[in-house]
């Protein structure tokens, strides 16, 4: 199978020019990396950063999706619809996709771990506030703070990555990070409805903020300092011209696309299971409802091993089977049987989990220069996903019950489906192409 989700070029470049000339290294040849002195597994170093990364992966998605699962709290407690209530999620999601490129520009003139502490230490700052919000509306302006701040994490996270650890480990680095943000979204929402049930919601999420200070404090401490970063500028023509040159392409754009609708189906199913859960003929109580978040321990797996999901299948065929999961998720998730229920969720997250860590590796194989910017596009485009799920799975729910939310899903999977099959036949017409050139020169 080719080596991309879409055809994605085999050889890895480092983000900045400099680093590109010295140490690019390619996939396919036997070239000694002897000299090399970036992260590896086993050698000094990758275990530090990689359980420091792993914690601000489970820091933003503790803090992000804090009040996913408390909805139906947040509801009964202001007094406002389902639709309403989401908004506490789309907002910090939505501030998010828009703040992560101007904030990888960032990135790129002060560097990714300054960047990303600052980010963590603005989120959880904001996150201790969020428990005396008076207002349904002051709790989605301080969401939508806290999401703003978290644009600085992902981006940066991947292109300290992309620079610091050696290719062949690096979609393996992505989905242990990845695999953070599913143990942050899993224990968020766990400890948010057991402490809800007894506390209340707002107790909840001061837990949250607690424990997302603890896991800042530790990465700052953990992380080691960067040997492969150059500055790069700030001029806004620079940017633009990056920027420019990632939308270009076609295979970024796959990528892009495929991380939004991905997340969409992601958003909208976690933002109404708590509403679905909580009603007839389930009408469970908070705390269990919370504990039905342990299915994220299946993400945590696929997104860790999705590098040898891709070794088997390649990077396309990863994506069709994270799709056809997924969809296989949705319709078993129709029965009114919680075990079935239960089941499509973790087929759902498995699928999702594994595909995300899929493209957004595939990102950082792809982009030849800037990849914080193609790194962020990625990001701004998935948490974009993430706001528009939320937003629409709620309108859905309240439209057409858990069918309209399934529904809303499918159709975001075969847009998944159908960008994929696209890229695999271009990736077709780009060999037969090169073989016809092979042929006249030979």
């Amino acid at each position: 199978m080719p080596s991309a989700s879409t055809g994605a070029p085999t050889t890895v470049v480092a983000s900045s020019a400099a680093v590109a000339r010295t140490e690019a290294v390619s996939v396919d040849t036997c070239a000694d990396t002897s000299a090399d002195t970036r992260l590896a597994p086993g050698g000094p170093g990758y275990r530090r950063m990689s359980f420091a990364l792993f914690l601000a992966g489970v820091a933003t998605f503790a803090l992000l999706y804090s009040t996913q699962a408390l909805l139906p709290l947040v509801s009964a407690d202001f007094g406002v619809s389902a639709s309403t209530a989401s908004w506490t999620v789309s907002a910090a999601t939505g501030a998010l996709a828009l703040f992560v490129l101007p904030l990888s520009a960032l990135s790129e003139r002060f560097g990714r771990r300054t960047l990303m502490t600052a980010s963590l230490a603005i989120a959880v700052t904001v996150g201790l506030l969020v428990p005396f919000a008076p207002s349904v509306g002051v709790l989605i302006a301080l969401r939508a703070v806290q999401g703003a701040a978290l644009a600085g994490l992902p981006a940066s996270a991947t292109a300290f990555l992309a620079e610091e650890v050696r290719p062949k480990a690096l979609i393996t680095a992505i989905g242990l990070f990845v695999a953070g943000n599913s143990v942050g979204g899993m224990s968020g929402r766990i400890i948010t409805g057991w402490v809800a049930q007894e506390w209340g919601w707002r107790v909840a999420v001061g837990v949250i903020g607690v424990l997302a200070v603890g896991c800042a404090v530790a990465f700052r401490l953990l992380l080691p300092a960067p040997r492969h970063f150059r500055a790069g500028s700030l001029r806004p023509a620079v940017l633009v011209r990056t920027v420019r040159g990632h939308l270009a392409n076609p295979l970024l754009r796959r990528l892009y696309a495929i991380g939004a609708l991905f997340m969409t189906v992601f958003g909208a199913v976690y933002t109404v299971i708590g509403y679905r859960l909580t009603d007839a003929p389930f009408s469970l109580p908070q705390g269990v409802i919370g504990s039905v978040f342990l299915v994220y321990l299946v993400g945590t797996v696929s997104a860790s091993t999705a590098g040898k999901l891709v070794d088997r299948l390649g990077r396309r065929g990863a994506l069709y089977l994270a799709g056809a999961t997924t969809t296989a998720g949705l319709l078993v998730s129709l029965a009114d049987s919680l075990p079935l229920v239960l089941l499509g969720l973790v087929l759902i997250t498995a699928g999702f989990f594994a595909g995300h860590a899929v493209a957004s590796s595939s990102v950082s194989h792809t982009a030849k220069e800037g990849r914080a910017q193609a790194s962020a596009l990625y990001q701004s485009a998935y948490y974009l996903g993430s706001s528009a799920g939320g937003t629409l799975g709620a309108v859905a729910y309240h439209s057409g019950g858990w069918a309209g939310t399934v529904a809303l899903g499918l159709l975001a999977v075969a847009g998944v489906a159908g960008i994929t099959l696209a890229g695999t036949r271009a990736a077709r017409t780009q060999q037969q192409q090169r073989r016809r050139v092979v042929a006249v020169q030979h």
